[in-house]
């Protein structure tokens, strides 16, 4: 995609901020920074210059991808700003004189615009700007090509003070008051972004499980379009469910009740969660529902499911070679994967791709699901593929898992050692819940066998994924996903 124009932003110290930042994913790999552009501005009347540049780099271990993208909003300012200094990135010449005397008043601190509330209220007003009818309008002029789009629905409350979002991973979030939320992709890829796309079909649909998709920002070119941001409602009630997860699992550790025959209770231990598992599960079926009847279902059938089948059992090959444990279930695994190629009726279609309990929020209406991005790894055009809402289903129970063994192994890093008691409140805990979860999904009926085949499937695949995970960044976690592909 041909980018607008340079940036006077200066390669130079680029470098360090990116592998300093959170968001970037090139972490670990060699790279060099080979160009800046300025791709759009955002008007003001006054200080500071609001603006956005596109870094890109190019990695040299000759690995995929060769080259990403990354979005730097920015704040220029003439003065130092004490109150950035933890964000500043750059003091480089912005005019076109060709003096470099550092007199010059073209010399600006530049900052990233995420961290500055003045910028942030320009983004807000920006927004505001639009005629909500869900039409485009390009922002004013020197803008190079930016687009806001609005949704009806909602009036932007432009006196909202803006505060980050911090603990994101790949992106950065801005939270306007208690009325809006902005999140801000950095890593870029041309075409339509999922987490837009979804958002605008489920709010367009009046679903009660996301946050309302307010607006977004793109790039419009011969190339294609740049998505770099949305704009959303600001779920002031809500509790992240994974932390809500643990806090039962804490309390079922401190309340359980055993039975005269030495059977756990875990319905009559403290704050259970086995209901809002159900309503979690309904919440998933109804937003699953929405996606079908918008986006369409086609059959998964014949060489579909083969290659499916083939999918799984190459990853776990290559799981083997990093967990060696896993070779004494290759056998039965590749078993279980092969059972999916001959099941009649198997339909897909868009899902979320990456759903688990940190994925999902509980306000005082009800669940609300979050990042319709699908995995951060994959390539764009590989998270907009339909598959198997069996896949989200997967997520949820393996995250039920997570969530009640990660209290186990947060008590384990305390005293050093593994308590057997707790580990079978944890997997009762888990059972339970996944119980309860699957019958909120399925409503009035059973799960039929060639669904709990699928379903099996797509969970040994992912406590594969996690194996190889937690062998490279936990080794202390990995007896979590090796536990359930022995059960």
């Amino acid at each position: 995609m041909t980018l607008p124009q340079p940036s006077p932003l200066p390669i130079e110290g680029l470098a360090d901020h990116l592998s300093a930042a959170r968001w970037f994913g090139g972490k670990g790999r060699p790279f060099e920074v080979t160009s800046v552009n300025r791709v759009a501005e955002i008007p003001t009347t006054a200080e500071p210059r609001v603006v956005i540049d596109v870094v890109e780099v190019t990695y040299t271990d000759g690995a995929e991808p060769a080259v990403e993208r990354y979005q730097l909003p920015l704040s220029l300012y003439a003065h130092p700003q004490e109150r950035l200094n933890h964000a500043f990135i750059s003091w480089h010449r912005e005019g076109t004189a060709e003096t470099s005397d550092e007199a010059d008043d073209s010399w600006r601190h530049t900052y990233d615009a995420i961290h500055d509330r003045e910028a942030m209220a320009a983004w807000l007003a920006a927004f505001a700007a639009v005629t909500p009818q869900g039409e485009e309008r390009l922002a004013e002029p020197g803008a190079s090509g930016l687009v806001l789009r609005r949704l009806p629905g909602h009036e932007l409350d432009e006196t909202a003070v803006s505060s980050p979002f911090s603990g994101e991973q790949s992106n950065s979030s801005v939270m306007f008051g208690d009325d809006a939320l902005m999140k801000v992709f950095r890593k870029l890829t041309p075409g339509v972004n999922p987490d837009i796309e979804i958002h605008e079909v489920l709010t367009r649909a009046g679903s009660d499980h996301v946050a309302a998709l307010y607006g977004w920002a793109e790039l419009v070119s011969k190339e294609g379009v740049l998505q770099l941001a949305l704009l959303q409602q600001f779920l002031r009630t809500a509790s992240d469910g994974f932390e809500l997860a643990l806090a039962s699992v804490r309390s079922l550790f401190a309340d359980a009740v055993v039975n005269p025959d030495g059977e756990l209770m875990a319905e009559s231990a403290g704050a259970d969660f086995a209901d809002e598992a159900h309503r979690l599960g309904v919440a998933l079926a109804e937003v699953h529902a929405t996606m079908a009847t918008h986006f369409g279902t086609e059959p998964l059938a014949g060489r579909d499911l083969t290659e499916l089948a083939e999918r799984m059992m190459a990853r776990l090959d290559e799981a083997v070679a990093v967990v060696p444990q896993l070779a004494a279930h290759r056998g039965r695994l590749r078993e279980t994967f092969s059972g999916v190629t001959q099941l009649p009726g198997v339909q897909r279609q868009r899902i979320h791709g990456d759903l688990h309990l940190g994925q999902t929020l509980r306000t005082v209406v009800g669940w609300k699901l979050v990042d319709f991005e699908g995995e951060p790894a994959k390539p764009l055009a590989d998270r907009r593929q339909p598959d198997s809402p069996w896949r989200d289903v997967a997520g949820m129970l393996r995250s039920f898992d997570y969530a009640a063994n990660a209290v186990v192994m947060t008590a384990v890093s305390a005293d050093g050692d593994i308590d057997e008691h707790r580990t079978e409140l944890a997997r009762a805990w888990a059972d339970r819940n996944g119980r309860a979860f699957l019958a909120g999904y399925l409503g009035d009926r059973e799960l039929t066998p060639d669904e709990d085949t699928l379903l099996r499937a797509y969970v040994a695949d992912k406590a594969v994924y996690e194996a190889v995970y937690e062998a490279r960044n936990r080794p202390g976690w990995l007896p979590i996903p090796l536990a359930a592909l022995e059960r």
